[in-house]
């Protein structure tokens, strides 16, 4: 693909910027530095761009030719808040803070991409929305970008782009599929309530660490016992913290939990079984009505990631025909990893993808406190995403 091929010629300066941007990492809803950087960047191409939305994301456009289709490209742009153990000098420059988990290429990619689509103007019609979402890790950026207006204010795009890199996947291959890409992700907070009493003499309180390890036990039924044996589903207690001292009962306990499902339906299913398993368990220990546990789920939750099935085979056919079977790889679920991408695309059809970076030596993986990227994929990516943008382009509006 022409585009492919032509990025190649700018691999030196997407890596640079791309070192750049990983030794100055944000948190969420904090990324004006990151946010700055790419905005001025377009803005030296001739692009258009909007500062701000949804706090600190970055919106740019580019109006091409006659044709009405539409496409949004969109990074996610935050970091994580976790100390880089690398010593190369690009590494993070802020303790606590470090881009562990590719943000900082799905950014360069984007950028990239943008410089490509202006300098070959002649080979599409369109327009591109160019997207840099804050907040991924708390699952809450894309909601708010959407909230704040992003398709009324700059339009509605016909399809929504994103990928992420994929550590330990084959270098510079992508996946695409159809389908569920990703699951619902939610964070559940038990505060379990008790009466505080002397440790040996229990009988004179209500113990709530009693009662939320019969509560851990049981979520486990959830998934075990109330869902059918092919729908997935997962609750985890990942924090459980009550008490001071060996021999003190204390007053409550607390519990972090995080709930993944690949439906809606079974999204509400567990939410809702883990509120009636609490207040089950708290009621046969013989605590009153004003004395239950506070069962709280975050705002900050996503749906599954799904994506349009005609498109993504539409661009898998192009990119075999295009670059090779070789080029594309089949990605299979792991896990039950979330992304908020999935707002974007219960807004607007779209193609959700994966880029692989190649091997993890060294403790490539994502998440990890020595994870890097390999530079030598990331025009790849870049080309990738401007060939993911041709192809929606050339796909007729709904």
């Amino acid at each position: 693909m022409r585009m492919i091929e032509s990025i190649l010629a700018d691999a030196a300066a997407i890596a640079a910027l791309r070192r750049d941007i990983h030794a100055h990492p944000e948190l969420c809803f904090e990324e004006n530095r990151t946010s700055d950087l790419i905005a001025r960047t377009l803005e030296g191409w001739g692009i258009p761009v909007h500062r701000g939305l949804g706090k600190t994301g970055v919106v740019g456009i580019i109006r091409n030719g006659d044709s009405r289709r539409a496409v949004g490209l969109r990074a996610d742009i935050d970091a994580l808040p976790m100390t880089e153990h690398n010593r190369f000098a690009h590494a993070s420059r802020h303790a606590g803070r470090m881009h562990a988990c590719g943000h900082d290429v799905h950014m360069t990619s984007m950028v990239g991409t943008a410089m490509r689509l202006v300098a070959l103007r002649d080979s599409w019609s369109g327009t591109v929305m160019f997207v840099g979402q804050p907040a991924e890790e708390r699952v809450g950026g894309a909601r708010a970008m959407l909230e704040d207006g992003l398709f009324e204010r700059f339009g509605v795009p016909d399809y929504a782009l994103a990928f992420h890199v994929s550590a330990g996947d084959p270098a510079g291959k992508v996946s695409i599929s159809p389908g569920l890409i990703a699951s619902s992700a939610d964070s559940v907070d038990i505060t379990v309530f008790g009466v505080g009493a002397h440790g040996a003499s229990p009988h004179k309180g209500k113990d709530p660490v009693y009662m939320a390890a019969q509560i851990v036990v049981a979520l486990q039924g959830l998934v075990s016992r109330e869902l059918a044996p092919l729908e997935p589903g997962v609750v985890t207690v990942g924090s459980i913290h009550g008490g001071s001292k060996h021999n003190i009962i204390p007053s409550e306990v607390k519990l972090q939990l995080t709930v993944r499902a690949d439906s809606q339906v079974t999204r509400d299913q567990l939410l809702a079984g883990i509120e009636r398993i609490a207040l089950g368990v708290a009621r046969t220990a013989g605590m009153p009505e004003d004395r239950l546990p506070k069962v709280e789920i975050s705002t900050e939750g996503t749906p599954p990631t799904i994506n349009d099935d005609e498109l993504a085979a539409r661009i898998r056919t192009a990119f075999i025909r295009d670059l090779g079977a070789d080029a594309v790889y089949e990605k299979k679920r792991e896990g039950m990893g979330a992304e908020d991408f999935a707002f974007m695309l219960q807004a607007r059809p779209g193609c959700y993808a994966r880029l692989g970076q190649g091997g993890t030596e060294g403790g490539c993986w994502l998440h990890n406190s020595r994870y890097d990227f390999n530079d030598a994929v990331i025009p790849l990516g870049a080309g990738y995403l401007a060939a993911l943008a041709e192809r929606a382009l050339a796909v007729p509006r709904r």
